[in-house]
């Protein structure tokens, strides 16, 4: 498969993700997590937004250490064995995060203090079974690398970025951490989440009521 095509395929993926127009019955969760190795006191140094079919549903802070529910969604399932599951996990892959700022090198062009690192973490469920997911990793706002975690394929978006993808390549501890949670946790997840989001999400009846 050649690079062009499988650089398409990824991006295709993302950009469903994205835009939220899945097709049939296909939904998606994505985790937004956004490190830094610095922050001034009674700051966050890890933040994460969640989101279900693009609609918010969590949020945290590794200030407060809380997971807050977001919306009607978060609301409706901050009680299941899911949320604290994936509570307990958004504070684990934080950690984890950090841990590869230092590693990561830019181009000295790009250097203005401390990198922040942003990861983008999506799964997609369709016919009830994971059908997509990827790391989306991006330093100081500029999208940098993706990973298909389905087939472990990396794509550079940013060549003048270094470090992260030779952590995953030598760490792969790390590597099947992540990938477990994108392929696995996640679609885990998302199926949970959906048994609460679709019952809510049933049409009210139309006309005049007797």
């Amino acid at each position: 498969m050649s690079l062009a095509h499988t650089t398409g395929h990824l991006l295709l993926i993302l950009l469903l993700i994205e835009a939220g127009k899945t097709l049939g019955n296909a939904h998606s969760l994505c985790l937004d997590l956004t490190v830094k190795s610095q922050s001034r006191p009674g700051q966050p140094w890890c933040q994460v937004q969640g989101s279900v079919d693009t609609k918010p549903f969590l949020r945290y802070d590794s200030a407060s250490n809380k997971v807050k529910p977001l919306g009607f969604l978060g609301k409706e399932v901050n009680d299941t064995k899911a949320w604290t599951e994936i509570s307990q996990t958004l504070v684990e892959a934080g950690r984890e995060l950090r841990m590869v700022l230092p590693v990561i090198k830019l181009d000295k062009k790009e250097m203005r203090g401390p990198p922040t690192l942003q990861v983008k973490l999506c799964c997609q469920r369709e016919a009830e079974q994971c059908s997509g997911a990827s790391l989306h990793f991006s330093l100081n706002g500029r999208t940098a690398l993706l990973l298909d975690t389905m087939s472990i394929t990396w794509t550079v978006i940013d060549p003048g970025a270094t470090g992260i993808k030779e952590e995953w390549e030598n760490n792969q501890e790390l590597a099947e951490y992540f990938r477990t949670i994108s392929t696995g946790d996640c679609s885990y997840w998302l199926r949970e989440f959906l048994k609460h989001w679709e019952k809510m999400l049933v049409p009210e009846p139309t006309g005049d009521t007797p």
